[in-house]
């Protein structure tokens, strides 16, 4: 019974918190910032996410971008562990393959600019965007269920295990704002944005005897889940000359996720346990965030840019996870338990990402440009899981925009980010009581076009 308790907990994680805190926010507004992502001091209309404060440097008028993005995800786990090598994996060990994918992630930003005050409003996929899917399950849900089975006296020889993990997971944000040119070289900015979250987790484990096919272990689980949150926004934007400096700070989001179940078989064995239930909330909050920016004006044609952005993860809240663990006494015996916290609290820090570019216009109607970001998590051991993992990375982008006509330009980028691989080694490998290891690996490829329109 306590195996099979440890895995309906994991089944609740991954219902519940997959995703959490700035390890949930999308920066990748606008294609210009997928040619280049050191755009916390721009003065284009991309701005409207990334430095609202320099909007009021627009010129009059009207000022829309409309933008689409292609995204493809792989989140791969090679585990390691004994318990593998009872149903005959090589070396002990098997590997997990996941996609996550969004064919389609549409966003808009638009602003007026009338003298001194631009109002200014965009409509994006804030966090998340898309699907993902281990059709194969993970290794969590499986070294258990051979765990539990194998303290019964049964051998996966005499048994049969199927399994699949599928998850979808968006944040639509809707932001509304106000610049105002406080001098001729300082503005403000002030706003903000309405997000709402829609997320829906299925999952299941069968395991059946060979000889009759009769059930052994069955859990099934289908939630969707919502909430919604406000983030307070201010900024500001100094220029003066060929230097342009922005700042904004984004209030932490206070995020409640609330169930709408569907399917669960969880208290047909553990009544008591309610986190499945219908109505049940655990807090998901976006971190608040501080960016810095700058750019410079090198040569009539040519501009480099540089930045920073902070994400305070350890002070937004995220559902409870599970840390199993093992200590060792003088005599070599093993003593083994668990501890539960707020997953932010096994963070060492929050994330950082350094950016910098350059752009080179060419022509007067071509713009070429190229960026690179630096993505360093606080991630520890406790931290990362198979059902949500993060690895420090760095990102290259590149693109350019063509003008079509004195009022219509056309942005097009393409970015990939390279990770570096996450080893995790625990000595009670998902409360099994036995050593195993984890290695995690993602890939990541965006494409984007965009329309901006000038009138």
């Amino acid at each position: 019974m306590r195996k099979f308790k440890q895995l309906v907990s994991l089944m609740l994680l991954a219902s519940t918190s997959a995703y959490a805190g700035g390890y949930l926010t999308n920066t990748n507004q606008n294609a210009a910032f997928l040619r280049n992502f050191a755009r916390n001091a721009t003065t284009e209309i991309d701005g409207v996410y990334t430095n609202p404060a320099g909007l009021a440097f627009l010129e009059d008028g009207f000022h829309l971008s409309f933008n689409i993005q292609n995204v493809y995800q792989t989140r791969n786990i090679k585990s390691t562990c004994p318990l593998f090598g009872l149903r005959g994996d090589a070396n002990n060990t098997r590997t997990y393959k996941g996609t996550a994918s969004a064919p389609v992630v549409p966003s808009f930003q638009g602003a007026y600019k009338k003298d001194k005050w631009t109002i200014s409003a965009s409509v994006a996929v804030t966090g998340g965007g898309g699907k993902s899917s281990f059709d194969e399950g993970l290794p969590s849900f499986d070294a258990l269920a051979i765990a539990g089975l194998y303290q019964k006296g049964l051998t996966p020889s005499q048994y049969t295990i199927s399994t699949s993990m599928k998850g979808s997971q968006y944040i639509f944000g809707t932001q509304l704002g106000l610049s105002y040119l406080l001098t001729d070289n300082l503005s403000a900015f002030v706003g903000g944005r309405m997000n709402y979250y829609y997320g829906n987790y299925e999952g299941y484990l069968n395991a059946n005897l060979n000889a009759n096919n009769a059930s052994l272990m069955a859990l099934d689980l289908d939630v969707d889940q919502t909430g919604w949150g406000l983030t307070p926004i201010l900024g500001l934007d100094y220029k003066v000359g060929k230097l342009n400096l922005g700042l904004k700070y984004e209030f932490v989001t206070n995020l409640n996720i609330e169930n709408d179940t569907h399917t669960n078989t969880v208290k047909n064995y553990i009544p008591s346990k309610v986190e499945f239930d219908d109505g049940y909330s655990s807090p998901s909050d976006l971190p608040a965030i501080l960016t810095f920016g700058a750019q410079y004006d090198l040569l009539p044609s040519v501009r480099v840019m540089a930045g920073c952005t902070h994400f305070f993860d350890k002070t937004a809240s995220m559902a409870v996870t599970t840390h199993y663990y093992a200590t060792e006494a003088p005599d070599g015996t093993k003593t083994y338990g668990s501890e539960s916290k707020e997953k932010q609290k096994y963070l060492k820090n929050g994330t950082t990402e350094i950016t910098a570019g350059a752009e080179w216009s060419v022509t007067d109607r071509l713009l070429l440009s190229a960026g690179y970001m630096n993505t360093n998590y606080g991630a520890t051991d406790n931290f990362q899981s198979d059902l949500a993992f993060s690895c420090d990375s760095y990102s290259v982008g590149f693109g350019g925009r063509l003008k079509l006509s004195d009022k219509v330009n056309l942005n097009v980028a393409y970015f990939f980010t390279n990770y570096d691989d996450y080893t995790k080694t625990s000595d009670n490998y998902n409360g099994t009581h036995q050593t195993g290891t984890d290695v995690y690996s993602r890939t990541n490829k965006v494409f984007s076009v965009g329309v901006d329109c000038h009138f």
